[in-house]
Parts: structure tokens; sequence; C-alpha cells
């Protein structure tokens, strides 16, 4: 299981996995680019998110399909939720909130979310 947070840990999450992301998508569209979000996909059902309900805020952006969610006390924002083109939830998990991450070990892959 790994776990993660936004910076206040008002807002925590676990990721039902035991492996760490190897890599990451690194978008470049105004959002992700001005953040620094390093995003990694994983079904729905292997997110949990706890505490904190009261303190999340959801931001939507160009097509509004993504629903990034973040912390209304410290702003930082740990993952956003969509529906992939085949229909399957997702959650975009924000990399740098996760705990016992190498972010120097995870290898970028460059989205070019510009173009969406």
């Amino acid at each position: 299981m790994l776990k993660g947070s936004c910076h206040c840990g008002a807002i925590t999450l676990e990721v039902d996995r035991a492996d760490l992301p190897e890599q990451a998508m690194e978008c470049n569209c105004s959002h992700c680019s001005r953040k620094g979000y390093l995003l990694w996909f994983v079904p729905r059902e292997q997110v949990q998110v706890h505490g904190g309900e009261d303190q999340l805020g959801v931001y939507r952006f160009n097509k509004h399909v993504i629903a990034h969610h973040f912390c209304r006390q410290c702003g930082c924002a740990p993952f956003a939720l969509g529906t992939m083109p085949d229909g399957k939830l997702m959650t975009a998990v924000n990399v740098r909130c996760l705990e016992g991450v190498d972010l120097a070990a995870i290898k970028r892959v460059p989205v070019d979310g510009r173009s969406f």
C-alpha cells in the first residue's frame, strides 16, 4: 500500500499497489506545467481518499473532464479524477505527493496537453 497526502495532511490517500511507479506523465498544459504535476494513472478502485472531505476543492478547466482535487488549506493537489476514453474510471495520482518516492528515479513521459 502506497500512502500520500497534501502538504498539511488534511487530505490523505492510499494506493492499493505495492510497487512505486517507474514513470509518470509530465504534461505541458497550462495547468500541469505551472503546478509541476507528475501524474501516475491508476484505476479508481485502487485509490482511497481519507479525511478532509470538507477541505477538498475541485478545479476543472478546458473540456471539464478531469476533476483536479486540491486541499483548501494548503493548496496542494494530490490527485485528480477522470474517465479514460474507453469509459474506465481513473485516478491521476500526483507522484510528488506520495511518500518514499525517489523523484529522480521516475522516468518522465512527456505529454503534449497543450494540444488537447
